[in-house]
């Protein structure tokens, strides 16, 4: 599989940046113990690596130049997460939001709870 493009971020790229949403402010020492304790065990060095390159991508940003250092989210949930989905509906479903919905909605039934915010959204785009 081809390694993604610069902008686009890994799996643990992207590992790293939850505990960074989740946390805000943290240091290298604090996201590895943190995403030790969800069960994804890497060595310090991994981390600061992960975190340099998140840093280098414009996603992180150091909050001061002192030892320890350390770093807060400078791209937002919201932000990445329509960046990762826009570019998955041009790759894949070759722009079509309604390929993406139809490959979404037939792999299991709605709840009555997702029913209610599809139909929520709707009703806020008619307006």
């Amino acid at each position: 599989m081809a390694r993604p493009a610069a902008k686009d971020l890994t799996e643990r790229e992207l590992e790293v940046m939850h505990v960074f949403w989740d946390r805000g402010e943290s240091s290298t020492a604090e996201a590895r113990d943190a995403l030790a304790a969800s069960g994804t065990g890497l060595a310090y060095t991994t981390v600061a690596t992960l975190i340099g390159i998140l840093t280098e991508k414009g996603c992180l940003e150091r909050t001061h130049h002192e030892r320890p250092f350390r770093y807060r989210p400078a791209r937002s949930y919201e932000d990445v997460a329509r960046s990762l989905l826009g570019d998955v509906v041009e790759r894949v479903f070759r722009g079509s939001r309604e390929q993406l919905l139809m490959r979404l909605l037939d792999r299991k039934k709605l709840t009555k709870r997702e029913r209610a915010l599809l139909e929520d959204v709707l009703r806020r785009d008619q307006r």
